[in-house]
């Protein structure tokens, strides 16, 4: 019943229609059907200002771009749905602030977001104490371990992309790596599972650096790391600061391979490194490369739909691996709505049961012991050609 009921709600969103995009809470208009039953309040935290704008603003579209769907085809059983979106600006102060009202309202069923691993974290917990599901969008492996009953995520987390870059390297025969990271909870984090990971692998990290997340020069770090003459160079960490690193190498004449982690996962990266952003290599999800992947892929259809429907909501803007994130947890939680009604222990009850639920970001499986409900098969490897992204063979 759970993957009838899944596949029914993705194939509501066949076409989409535009939506305005804005920080906090807004209704949208629903058709006929919604009108005297009352909405499903769902709380949203996204970082649509500061730097994690490029990740924030994709998450927000997307939520308003499904929220206008949902209800122009009816609501959840005549409810209609009604998003308020915060804007956190990326700051942990100010996601506290944002899930301290949303706690405080009797009516939100459930929190989506924050974008960022550092603001989730921020969260967790208070929303754990007060009951309330959580589906973040961020990817750090800490959100979910160890699991909070009420905290889950979308986000592919940072262990299995450090699994998948590792796999290509080990098969590429590369043994010595040097490390630099963004010094904010998403690099931290990836840095930790780097270090854990790598050894195991048999692969040398020969120097680590990071990178503050508003610095506009790395060279002093990458000028030691090239005196280590690394093998390859590894970045974790999102926009800006990774195009600035890929510049700031190629300035310096270092040709050792550049991989990224999938924070850069963007139109973004490719137009702030311009040409140093070519022949950069990253595990990312299936969305950047959805019309190439075989036919027989679980999720193409999925992304294929979402991929032409973004845009057309957006005015023209391509859909966004980050979007992506959105859209998974409000339909993870749309159908916990649809399958249980609002009562928040139920929710997390059907969230946790969640089975083969085919979203942007993989093929989800929830148990009592995985929040993240994802395997490296989530992930594709690619490489920027021409300023586009091409699947890379993994032999």
């Amino acid at each position: 019943m759970a993957s009838k009921r899944i596949l029914l709600v993705v194939l509501m969103f066949a076409v989409c229609a535009l939506v305005g995009c804005g920080k906090p809470a807004k209704k949208a208009a629903g058709p006929a059907e919604t009108e005297g039953k009352a909405p499903y309040v769902i709380g949203a935290i996204f970082s649509t200002t500061g730097p994690a704008a490029p990740l924030g603003v994709p998450e927000d579209m997307t939520v308003k771009m499904l929220e206008k769907k949902i209800n122009d085809g009816g609501g959840i059983d005549g409810h209609p749905i009604e998003v308020e979106v915060y804007d956190d600006q990326g700051k942990p102060e100010e996601a506290k602030m944002a899930c301290e009202k949303l706690l405080g309202s009797k009516d939100v069923v459930a929190i989506i977001g924050p974008t960022l691993s550092g603001t989730s974290l921020t969260i967790t917990q208070m929303c754990q104490d007060a009951g309330m599901p959580l589906v973040s969008c961020a990817a750090s492996v800490k959100i979910v371990e160890p699991v909070k009953p009420y905290v889950f995520k979308t986000a592919q987390t940072d262990s299995l992309a450090v699994t998948k870059l590792l796999d290509y390297l080990t098969a590429k025969g590369i043994k010595t790596v040097a490390f630099i990271n963004d010094s904010n909870a998403f690099g931290q984090s990836g840095r930790e599972q780097w270090g854990i990971l790598s050894k195991a692998a048999g692969i040398k990290t020969v120097a680590e650096e990071s990178f503050g997340t508003n610095d506009t020069n790395v060279t002093p770090q990458l000028t030691k790391i090239k005196a280590k003459n690394p093998g390859a160079v590894v970045c974790w960490g999102t926009n800006p600061g990774p195009a600035i690193l890929a510049k700031d190498m190629r300035k310096l004449g270092m040709k050792q391979p550049l991989f990224m982690s999938h924070g850069v996962a963007n139109k973004t990266f490719i137009e702030l490194a311009q040409d140093a952003g070519e022949g950069v290599m990253f595990p990312a999800g299936k969305l950047l490369i959805a019309d190439v992947i075989p036919d027989t892929d679980p999720r193409k259809e999925v992304l294929l739909a979402y991929a032409a429907d973004f845009p057309a909501a957006n005015e023209g803007r391509s859909a966004d691996t980050f979007g992506g994130h959105a859209y998974d947890a409000l339909m993870l939680v749309v159908d916990a709505l649809t399958a249980v009604g609002p009562d928040k222990a139920k929710m997390r009850d059907h969230l946790e049961g969640v089975k083969d639920f085919k979203g942007i970001s993989g093929v989800f499986n929830f148990s009592p012991t995985d929040h993240a409900g994802l395997t490296k098969d989530a992930f594709a490897f690619v490489e920027i050609k021409g300023g586009k992204w091409v699947p890379v063979e993994m032999k």
